[in-house]
């Protein structure tokens, strides 16, 4: 049986033109029809829209799923005020950006089942797993002291 809407983690995700972009946003959609967390829109946040930012700063658990070290789902979150409970970066995990392109599919499989559903998994249950980020200092919340994670 599938979770009711309010209490699934929010799933954000990177949607732009690249291949780990689109990589990416085929996640969040996997997690949301598999009833593993609730798919809400990045672009509306980033955007400014009344309630998709009400939405995100609901308190709800939140995943944050980037494709690249450019991070931008999570600076539409800061704009809102809103940091991700758990933020993947899909490029720490070896995925390629690259262009005019579609992920590849075996790649896809892997990533998914080794890092991005056991880490909806973990905030399903209200666990905070460890995540992997690569993305620079100066744009993670932890600053160039942390440990290079973002949650």
């Amino acid at each position: 049986m599938l979770a009711a809407k309010s209490s699934l983690p929010l799933v954000y995700s990177c949607s732009g033109c690249s291949s780990a972009a689109q990589m990416a946003n085929a996640f969040a959609i996997r997690l949301d029809r598999a009833g593993l967390a609730e798919m809400s829109c990045i672009a509306g946040v980033g955007g400014g829209v009344p309630a998709l930012v009400k939405t995100a700063q609901s308190g709800r658990r939140m995943l944050a799923l980037d494709g690249c070290v450019m991070a931008c789902v999570a600076a539409c979150l800061r704009q809102a005020g809103v940091e991700a409970d758990t933020h993947l970066v899909l490029s720490s995990y070896g995925v390629k950006k690259t262009r005019h392109a579609d992920a590849d599919a075996a790649q896809s499989d892997a990533v998914y089942a080794t890092h991005v559903v056991p880490a909806a998994r973990g905030l399903l249950d209200g666990e905070t797993p460890p995540c992997k980020s690569e993305t620079p200092a100066e744009n993670r919340s932890d600053g160039p002291s942390g440990p290079g994670l973002l949650r």
